[in-house]
């Protein structure tokens, strides 16, 4: 009576104990607890669209033939990505060991001595024994730590496409960028031989007694050495991008051939508001998620260390010795085991590591908000200066033409009148239009950038 009442008990702790360990076989879900968490799980459940701005191939989007070669060098020779790509394989071997775990382990350990008693003939023992160890994975202490390491690598591959999309964006912005600086470069050196001749002009006008005093001189020639020195500047940030694109290629610093115009165009940018489906192809969005999903593995495995272990063992062989006697050649032995271990008292050490694991899976999840709503700020900051360039290049295009008027007039004023313009006017007119005319060039610039920030933020580059 005693023994059955023993039984029951242990059968219905048992059961408690399965019932209350039930969340720990439960895979990870894409939380729904906020709106913004609940509109990427939604997100998430809907078809990918192909053409949308982000899934579409880089050659489809960076047409450009000498861009596009540079790219595909990247791609091979960039060790960040190579480095990427081994992270993928060091998931990908956790997770085979991880599955592994299943299996029963088999070890060979062969030992053998001799030993001599008051003079007698050295006597030898030997055992060839084969052990055998097999842990039951009752409460999912290896299930959560397969999934663990299986989201390890969905995150590593993750990683490794954000890698992928910010080299080709790089190379694709240094590549423009190279564009912007050669066509300063090509401007500034022919507006500084065209001041020069303002200044052989404002000189010859002074030896002519036109009105053109020294100060008008000095004040044209201190220009034409401005504009000296900012082409050594430009000259510098050349070299600077082409270095930059060498350790892009990974190879030794050159000069690198580019287009003689930057020009970038992207159809359909221009609409309200970033659609969630399309944050949800990026693929830090998708690392964020998937550190959020070995975090609560993590949980679950602090969790499943509350509860038993059950380690099933065999060992077996061939030996001489058997018990105190010794027999030649020997015999064959095996032993059967099994072992349940359930934790009563760990100082404080399973309580102290749920609480960590807890604590980590919180912050993954607010790494995770973060990073979605980092996206959409990003999606949204690459439209709207693609937008206001458009605007601003218009606006500059107006200004560069009537600054050339300007330029042209105040000149014209100054050789064949008498009095009715001064030298300021005349170099007032040719600064303003370098400027406008570089600011349209970096404008340019902000719009080819503009597309590549976005086709990266919407998580391209496949």
């Amino acid at each position: 009576m005693k023994t059955s009442y023993i039984t029951r008990v242990a059968m219905a702790l048992a059961l408690t104990a399965a019932f209350s360990s039930c969340h720990i076989y439960k895979k990870y879900e894409t939380p729904t607890s906020t709106a913004l968490t609940k509109a990427y799980a939604e997100a998430r459940e809907m078809p990918a669209d192909s053409a949308a701005f982000g899934n579409l191939l880089w050659e489809d989007v960076f047409t450009d033939p000498m861009l596009a070669s540079l790219i595909k060098q990247a791609l091979v020779n960039n060790n960040d990505l190579r480095n990427a790509q081994l992270n993928v394989d060091i998931a990908r071997a956790n997770l085979r060991g991880a599955r592994l775990s299943y299996l029963p382990s088999l070890a060979l350990s062969p030992n053998g001595a001799g030993a001599s008693y008051a003079g007698s003939d050295l006597s030898w023992t030997y055992t060839l024994p084969a052990q055998l160890s097999w842990e039951i994975d009752i409460f999912g202490k290896i299930l959560n730590s397969k999934r663990g390491a299986q989201a390890a690598l969905y995150r590593s591959e993750a990683y490794a496409q954000a890698v992928r999309s910010q080299i080709i964006s790089a190379v694709a912005s240094t590549y423009y960028s190279i564009a912007a600086v050669r066509s300063q470069l090509a401007l500034s050196r022919t507006t500084s031989e065209l001041w020069k001749e303002t200044v052989n002009t404002m000189r010859d006008l002074k030896e002519a007694g036109r009105g053109v005093t020294e100060a008008a001189v000095v004040q044209s020639s201190a220009n034409y050495y401005s504009i000296l020195g900012s082409i050594t500047d430009l000259e510098s940030s050349l070299d600077k991008l082409n270095n930059t694109m060498s350790l892009l290629l990974n190879t030794m610093p050159q000069e690198w051939a580019v287009a003689d115009k930057v020009d970038l165009q992207v159809p359909q940018l221009i609409r309200a508001g970033v659609p969630m489906v399309e944050l949800a192809c990026r693929p830090d969005v998708q690392a964020a998620e998937q550190s959020l999903a070995a975090a609560y593995y993590s949980t679950n495995s602090a969790r499943a260390a509350f509860y038993p272990g059950l380690t099933i063992m065999a060992n077996g062989g061939f030996t001489n010795l058997l018990g105190s006697m010794v027999k030649n050649p020997g015999d064959w032995f095996y032993q059967l085991a099994g072992s349940l271990v359930a934790p009563l008292f760990s100082r404080g050490q399973n309580i102290a590591r749920l609480q960590g694991a807890k604590a980590q899976q919180q912050q993954a999840m607010n790494n995770f908000e973060y990073t979605l709503l980092s996206a959409a700020a990003e999606v949204s900051d690459a439209l709207t200066v693609y937008e206001k360039s458009i605007e601003k290049s218009g606006l500059l295009e107006k200004q560069v033409a009537d600054l050339e008027k300007s330029v042209e007039y105040t000149r014209d004023l100054m050789l064949y009148s008498t009095g009715t313009t001064n030298y300021l006017e005349v170099l007032t007119a040719q600064q303003g239009l370098l400027q406008a005319q570089i600011g349209q060039i970096n404008t340019e610039l902000a719009r080819a950038n503009a597309v590549i920030n976005l086709y990266q933020a919407l998580g391209g580059g496949r």
